[in-house]
């Protein structure tokens, strides 16, 4: 009777105590609960903190192609957070061209001369889960990337003026499923090649061929989800490649695969396929990107070596259809053989970080372009020869190296003094056609006998452009047109 008694005793401390406690823990949630929203009277604990954000885990500022800079920007609200960038370069060229103009390069536009090469103005709306971007462009790349965009030569308008002073337009909606899914409509950049189409978050100021002949933008919708933190898959539906407008009647596509499993490492996977040339509905294009980055060394301490990385790109493609193959076909008795159509290039980048302000940065790639389908078309009367000789048939190989020292005072500023040199191994003219004598400009350069394009025969049109009389007009002279090039290119970027 004693034992059973002690149990009874027992079994109702045991449950008072337990609701006791049951109750206080109850208690302090509901408490914390109402000191976050006092407006909401619940009784019951909050529901699962929302997913975190992609790539949030690791600090991915030493990537190619990725902003350095981790504070906070410095024009932010609630609704809008501003982004400001002053690009300036003054390159100055061995070859020397009386007409001080730089073929086949996006990031250059002038020999001998300082620049602004891109002030970007704009920034990020967010209003809900309703978000934008606008960011404007003003600079040498309003100029030498539009005149890219074969589109935009089909109907009327003129697209190039159109969106020649927008970089990124878009808006779009975000959901809060897994780590987030964006879905946006409007002008965004690619990413094809690694780099950013901002200088500012590049280690090189002059990409390779890779980057520099693949698009920096795409006009279209573009579908973001992030299925993990650590993942991003990006589907793409575009009116082309690097294209304001559409060469067919078919949209590009496209998807592009982000992967980070730790902070030290990262891969890049972009695929793309559309109908992109001009008076060839027939003709398929497929591209492949491929890059992977490490961060092999990290001591942020260091006293001389604080960080180490490199870059590797890679890139496939090939164009089939309405007279091409990717890698041609024999000919035989009754059918001639169709010239192969295909692009193979890579390049590859080493940055070592010297203390907290410094960094040294070599690297290099090379290109294969048979059909010249992803050639830079010069400028000038030298574009009027390579428009000449271009086509199924031709060929381009090139390749290219830079190295530079930049001094990063702030994570405002980058101070760079880079050298680079590229050079053509083959330039070959499409059956039939005249041959060029070389690509890059020479010191006669590609503008008129005395460089100047307010001489001879050059008349204006209504917006002031000036437009060139036919090459015969010059009484022989003849765009100087070499194979290889070196400069030197002094930038100063300031971002915001």
């Amino acid at each position: 009777m004693k034992s059973l008694k002690i149990i009874l005793l027992f079994s109702f401390f045991y449950h008072h105590g337990f609701a006791q406690a049951s109750s206080s823990s109850t208690d302090t949630a509901v408490a914390e609960q109402k000191t976050k929203n006092p407006a909401t009277q619940i009784d019951t604990v909050s529901a699962p903190e929302p997913a975190s954000a992609p790539f949030a885990f690791g600090d991915f500022s030493w990537m190619n192609g990725t902003s350095r800079k981790t504070s906070a920007p410095a024009f932010d609200s609630k609704y809008f957070t501003g982004d400001i960038t002053f690009d300036f370069n003054y390159g100055r060229s061995f070859n020397n061209p009386i007409d001080h103009t730089v073929v086949g390069s996006t990031a250059l536009a002038r020999n001998n001369e300082l620049q602004l090469s891109f002030l970007g103005v704009g920034g990020d709306i967010h209003v809900g889960n309703v978000r934008g971007r606008i960011m404007m462009q003003f600079g040498t790349r309003s100029t030498v990337v539009p005149r890219n965009d074969g589109s935009s030569y089909r109907g009327q308008y003129d697209l190039q003026t159109i969106y020649r002073y927008i970089s990124e337009a878009y808006v779009g909606y975000h959901w809060d499923v897994w780590h987030g899914i964006n879905l946006d409509g409007g002008i965004f950049m690619s990413y094809i090649g690694l780099f950013s189409y901002n200088n500012f978050e590049n280690w090189a100021y002059q990409p390779s061929y890779t980057s520099d002949n693949t698009p920096w933008f795409f006009n279209g919708f573009r579908l973001q989800t992030f299925p993990s933190d650590k993942l991003k898959l990006e589907l793409w539906l575009v009116n082309g490649w690097q294209s304001y407008g559409m060469f067919n009647e078919s949209p590009g596509i496209g998807l592009s695969t982000y992967y980070r499993p730790k902070e030290s490492t990262a891969f890049v996977f972009n695929n793309y396929y559309g109908k992109d040339d001009q008076g060839a509905p027939g003709r398929y294009r497929f591209h492949s990107d491929n890059s992977f980055e490490l961060r092999y060394f990290n001591r942020p301490r260091g006293s001389f070596v604080s960080k180490a990385a490199f870059s590797i790109t890679g890139d496939f493609g090939f164009e089939n259809g309405d007279g091409v193959a990717p890698f041609g076909t024999k000919s035989t008795a009754t059918n001639p053989g169709l010239p192969s159509q295909n692009f193979i290039s890579g390049m590859i980048y080493n940055r070592v970080w010297l203390g907290e302000h410094f960094a040294w940065t070599i690297g290099g790639g090379y290109m294969h372009n048979p059909g010249q389908y992803l050639v830079l078309a010069p400028t000038g009367y030298a574009d009027t020869l390579y428009q000449h000789q271009t086509g199924p048939g031709s060929t381009f190989d090139a390749w290219d190296c830079s190295t530079n020292i930049q001094w990063m005072p702030s994570q405002n500023m980058t101070i760079g003094l880079e050298f680079i040199h590229r050079a053509i191994q083959n330039i070959g003219a499409a059956p039939g056609t005249p041959q060029l004598t070389g690509y890059f400009a020479g010191k006669g350069g590609v503008t008129s006998p005395t460089g100047y394009a307010n001489t001879g025969d050059y008349t204006y049109s209504s917006s002031g452009a000036s437009i060139a009389p036919p090459l015969s007009a010059w009484g022989g002279w003849q765009p100087d047109m070499v194979n290889s090039e070196s400069r030197i290119v002094l930038s100063f970027m300031v971002r915001f």
